[in-house]
């Protein structure tokens, strides 16, 4: 087990990623994933309000709601470490201090729960003075509804900005950081905000972290690709050089008689600040290899060889 930041969340060290529970798995396989991850010790679990709001036939918000009908049947809520997001869902858009209250009360409905263990702001809303934002999300810890808070895709600068309104006006702290960041897209994780995860001790959960199934070694040709559900996503990956990391962790993954996803997670893992990547699976069959790059300690002259390799990667 690890602790995030300065909390007292202590997850294994893998993010059962939510964003295919109502996409590509229906209630009753998210339901087979959900109950073989904790079988094996899993108990963090990563959603948003959003989940799969761009989902034709959907209106946001599945995710969550598979997720509590699962939490109600099988209980134990108390054993597992529960994130969701906040602004982007379909009705509850931007970090308004009236629309967080409201879609944290919309999102503790769907997830059949009283409180969130992780409540991160999705995307930053420039619209908003971050002050209020800020106190709005203060408000939902002082009355217990989210007990720890996290950020997503916000600038270094404003990363800095909401530190110190947190400080000046004692508003809860964040204790975490989500962030893209894999073996193909390092950057800007790397230089910039890494620097900030160290300076404010958040705990970095990284999404994204096999390339939207890029880095499972299961798209080698444009084919591939062309009949992928998340094409548009794993499109900005594929190229010659993405291509080399995968065959190096091919490699990695033979002499460790592990799968190529398992390396990549592990990789990831290793990485400084880094607490427990996000990677979601399809399927129950999918979580050995997720699963295994807990106890996986790749080498340092491994991890050089993946560091060289994958920094001619250029993503969009």
């Amino acid at each position: 087990m690890t602790r995030i930041g300065l909390s007292d969340l202590d997850v294994l060290p893998l993010n059962l990623g939510g964003n295919t529970f109502g996409w590509t798995s229906d209630r009753d396989t998210s339901f087979a994933v959900l109950d073989a991850f904790v079988s094996v010790g899993g108990n963090f679990i990563d959603t948003s309000d959003s989940y799969m709001a761009s989902i034709p036939g959907n209106s946001g918000g599945e995710s969550e709601t598979i997720l509590g009908q699962w939490l109600t049947a099988r209980g134990g809520r108390d054993d597992i470490v529960l994130a969701t997001k906040v602004s982007r869902h379909p009705d509850f858009l931007g970090l308004a201090p009236d629309n967080i209250a409201k879609a944290a009360e919309a999102s503790l409905q769907r997830l059949q729960t009283d409180h969130i263990d992780l409540y991160y702001a999705h995307y930053d809303d420039p619209d908003v003075p971050l002050e209020d934002t800020l106190g709005a999300f203060d408000s939902l810890v002082r009355a217990g509804k989210v007990r720890y808070l996290g950020i997503s895709n916000y600038s270094p600068e404003r990363i800095s900005e909401w530190l110190a309104i947190c400080e000046t006006n004692g508003f809860a702290k964040p204790v975490a950081l989500q962030p893209h960041y894999s073996l193909v897209a390092r950057e800007p994780f790397e230089s910039t905000l890494r620097p900030q995860a160290e300076k404010f001790d958040l705990g970095v959960m990284p999404y994204w972290a096999l390339a939207s199934g890029f880095l499972t070694g299961k798209y080698r040709t444009q084919a591939d690709v062309d009949g992928a559900a998340r094409k548009r996503i794993v499109d900005g990956y594929f190229s010659p050089e993405g291509l080399a990391v995968v065959d190096e962790l091919a490699v990695i993954a033979t002499a460790h008689d592990v799968e190529i996803a398992t390396v990549a997670l592990a990789w990831t893992r290793q990485q400084s600040t880094v607490v427990a990547p996000i990677a979601s699976a399809r399927v129950p069959g999918q979580l050995d290899a997720l699963m295994a790059s807990i106890d996986l300690e790749l080498s340092d002259a491994e991890l050089v060889r993946l560091d060289m390799v994958s920094a001619s990667v250029v993503t969009d």
